[in-house]
């Protein structure tokens, strides 16, 4: 037998002295679907049933919105509500729709501490970026207040956001963006009273200003709704001279496509 080829030394590691420990672990924790549980082949997936109940949010969409429409009308197509109410950030993209399976994975990750199922989540959201992140200087995500923070001990939209640092090599601006106004959540409210839940509530760091002047951000978040911390965030952003801000999350709350 020949020398070890040390080349690539986590390859080896990988393969030859964590596989013992790898089907230990399968032992005691067998694979099992993330949404559901039930028995799969592979950590970090989905059953069958539960992956057919993903919509992913496909081409042709509206530029700006990302909403999906039911048929191409052709590139460069806005929907009517882009064009009437422009948002203040240049784009949005999610990687899905927010039912079903999705949205007991975002449940999981913000609510029930399942930090596990972000990985997966960052890289369906890498596909669903259109280039976005590629392209982009810095990934900043969503900041809680520090008094939530304290709560939840997380952030999930820092958690995505890290891993998508990770696949993607991009900077991650984790404390550039900050929460200054606590304010209360968001679920439940209608759309007037969330604009106003959020006004004024995000501001840069100081000493931060140049992370942002001149760059183009993709702004990191788990759920898009009606959109009012997004466009809060984006404001604070462009003030600060932002080129270019894309708007990317996990999950949009859509009915169905225009």
């Amino acid at each position: 037998m020949g020398p070890i080829e040390l080349k690539r030394p986590a390859e080896f590691l990988r393969t030859h002295l964590l596989r013992p420990f790898s089907a230990l672990a399968d032992f005691f924790y067998p694979p099992a679907c993330s949404v559901c549980g039930i028995s799969t082949g592979g950590h970090r997936g989905l059953c069958a049933k539960c992956w057919s109940g993903i919509r992913f949010i496909e081409r042709p969409y509206c530029e700006v919105l990302g909403i999906p429409f039911s048929h191409d009308l052709g590139t460069g197509i806005l929907s009517a509500e882009a064009i009437a109410n422009p948002p203040p950030f240049d784009r949005l993209r999610s990687a899905a729709t927010h039912d079903h399976a999705v949205r007991d994975l975002v449940h999981g990750l913000k609510y029930r501490d399942r930090t596990d199922l972000a990985p997966m989540m960052a890289a369906w959201m890498l596909r669903a970026s259109d280039g976005t992140v590629e392209s982009c200087d810095a990934l900043i995500p969503v900041p809680l207040h520090r008094s939530r923070m304290l709560a939840r001990k997380f952030n999930q939209a820092a958690e995505l956001a890290r891993h998508m640092a990770r696949l993607s090599g991009k900077p991650l601006l984790a404390a550039t963006l900050m929460r200054v106004k606590r304010t209360s959540q968001q679920v439940g409210l209608g759309a007037k009273a969330r604009e106003d839940n959020v006004r004024g509530a995000f501001a840069i760091a100081k000493g931060s200003e140049n992370d942002i002047f001149g760059k183009r951000i993709v702004l990191i978040d788990d759920v898009y709704t009606t959109g009012a911390t997004v466009a809060a965030a984006s404001r604070t952003l462009r003030k600060a001279g932002a080129a270019d801000i894309t708007v990317l999350t996990f999950a949009r709350a859509l009915s169905e496509p225009i």
